[in-house]
């Protein structure tokens, strides 16, 4: 392995790619039903299966990834900045997330994002701190978050203040809800994957030491994908409906 702190899990970078290039087809799909250009049910059968684990596959990596950044932090001797770090990390993710609130709320009124995956991933690197520890345990405190996680939308309450946790009225609707509960559980098991895969900034599987040749094409353009993922989710939405609306599409 090169360098620690210079040297990048390219397998890692492939599967937030790979997570990319599905969310960005499922949005397509999404935006083409939505503008009444073609017919598709995304919140059923397959599509909705995807999305469910389009969120799930990113949540993972969240989790994975961030047991990495810890323990790269840890192998360069500089733990005590690393909470520092993860706190600011946290409230940038943050603040772009209150903006995607504003944006959709003021673009589209009824359905905008109130608590969506990005509110999600900047709750869960607070919250997920304290777990980076626990090593295979986070397995066991990831089933505590699902478990409750998947029987809460049979529960409506009157007031909104809960929805961050999986709380809503049932008249509720958002176009992105990813509630703490059960998706921080996904995250956690994904810290325990971190740990379980990568101890101490290390590969477990030795196979996946070499880089992909420079033939890979495609492997390397779903790496640089996985590289960009934040830039691409902010923008891929804003430059399908441009597209759309270059092609004639009424964008109402």
């Amino acid at each position: 392995m090169a360098e620690v702190g210079l040297d990048r899990f390219w397998e890692v970078d492939l599967l937030r790619g790979i997570a990319v290039l599905l969310m960005v087809l499922y949005h397509f799909a999404f935006d083409l039903n939505y503008f009444g250009l073609v017919g598709i049910d995304v919140n059923s059968g397959h599509l909705s299966l995807l999305a469910h684990l389009i969120v799930a596959l990113f949540l993972l990596l969240v989790g994975l990834s961030l047991t990495l950044s810890y323990s790269r932090a840890l192998r360069l001797g500089r733990e005590r900045l690393f909470p520092a770090k993860l706190i600011k990390r946290s409230a940038w993710i943050l603040s772009l997330a209150l903006c995607i609130t504003l944006g959709t709320y003021l673009l589209i009124g009824r359905g905008y994002i109130v608590f969506g995956a990005l509110h999600l991933i900047g709750l869960s690197l607070l919250l997920a701190y304290p777990f980076l520890r626990q090593r295979w345990m986070n397995f066991l405190f990831g089933l505590i978050f699902i478990i409750p996680g998947l029987y809460l939308p049979q529960i409506s309450v009157e007031h909104y203040w809960l929805l961050w946790l999986g709380l809503a009225p049932a008249q509720f609707y958002s176009l992105d809800y990813v509630p703490l509960l059960p998706w921080f559980g996904v995250v956690l098991y994904g810290v325990g994957l971190g740990g379980l895969l990568y101890p101490g900034y290390r590969r477990r599987l030795g196979m996946l030491d070499q880089r992909p040749s420079p033939v890979s094409i495609w492997i390397r353009a779903l790496c640089y994908l996985g590289r960009n993922s934040l830039t691409i989710y902010l923008l891929h939405q804003p430059l399908i409906i441009a597209l759309l609306a270059l092609c004639g599409v009424p964008i109402r």
